[in-house]
């Protein structure tokens, strides 16, 4: 039995767009939840939420029966991170802060086995491979793993062109916040500076042959991005999203 076909990785292949969301709440019940909504991808985020291999093994396992397919945000590009989070299910990877294509080439060997990469050669007894169920798995993992990476600062965009002549890079992630704070535009993604810039790096990247990624948290900013036509767009947070339905609703009681 070979590994799972990656249906996100297929779909971004095939020029398909996926709308997914993400999730920071590092819990699997909420995670649960958010897999019945019917987004295409969810970001199970290691960067900035309270997240650890178990938490996001146990969100992996409670998307396990979505549609949804699952994104897997490592806090930092690092092979012995990456490999715990692919053993433990992961067939997605999204590394942050990716600057130089040196950089890029390395998560690439992070994320196959060898001859080609760094990958450990243990999954027999991990979730990978439903604990040695999938007797295939070795031979035909690497073909599934999607590898996306954020270009999100000056550094980054200044390497884009050369990131993309990596073989193995599928997407390119653009990180508005991190970007415009770089640019000197804190706490303002939305500066023309910063929206012109990330237009240019979304027909790069199509250009290139690879899948553009981002994430808007307003629908101004949603249909700013979608304009520029990314393959892969996040169209919120799990927190904000209940942070802000709760507040509106208080707000329409306690005001009569």
């Amino acid at each position: 039995m070979p590994a799972p076909k990656n249906t996100f990785k297929q779909a971004l292949a095939q020029g398909k767009r996926q709308i997914g969301c993400w999730m920071s709440f590092a819990e699997p019940t909420t995670a649960e939840v958010m897999g019945t909504a019917g987004f295409d991808w969810l970001v199970i985020d290691g960067e900035h939420a309270p997240n650890d291999i178990r938490s996001i093994r146990d969100q992996l396992i409670a998307l396990a029966n979505s549609s949804s397919h699952p994104v897997v945000r490592v806090p930092v590009g690092e092979t012995w991170l990456i490999k715990m989070v692919l053993d433990a299910g992961a067939q997605t990877i999204l590394v942050p802060i990716v600057e130089s294509a040196e950089q890029a080439r390395e998560l690439v060997r992070a994320c196959r086995y060898p001859p080609e990469g760094a990958r450990g050669v243990g999954a027999t007894s991990a979730r990978a491979t439903m604990y040695g169920s999938t007797q295939d798995y070795i031979q035909t993992a690497d073909q599934e793993i999607c590898l996306l990476v954020q270009v999100e600062n000056r550094a980054g965009m200044a390497a884009l062109d050369e990131i993309l002549q990596v073989d193995g890079i599928d997407g390119v992630f653009i990180g508005p916040a991190d970007l415009s704070t770089d640019m000197g535009h804190q706490g303002n993604s939305a500066a023309p500076e910063v929206r012109t810039t990330i237009a240019d790096a979304m027909k790069r990247i199509r250009a290139a042959g690879k899948a553009p990624g981002i994430l808007g948290t307003n629908d101004e900013a949603t249909q700013a991005y979608l304009d520029m036509a990314p393959l892969f767009l996040a169209v919120g947070i799990d927190v904000m999203l209940l942070a802000n339905a709760a507040r509106a609703l208080s707000a329409q009681w306690k005001s009569g």
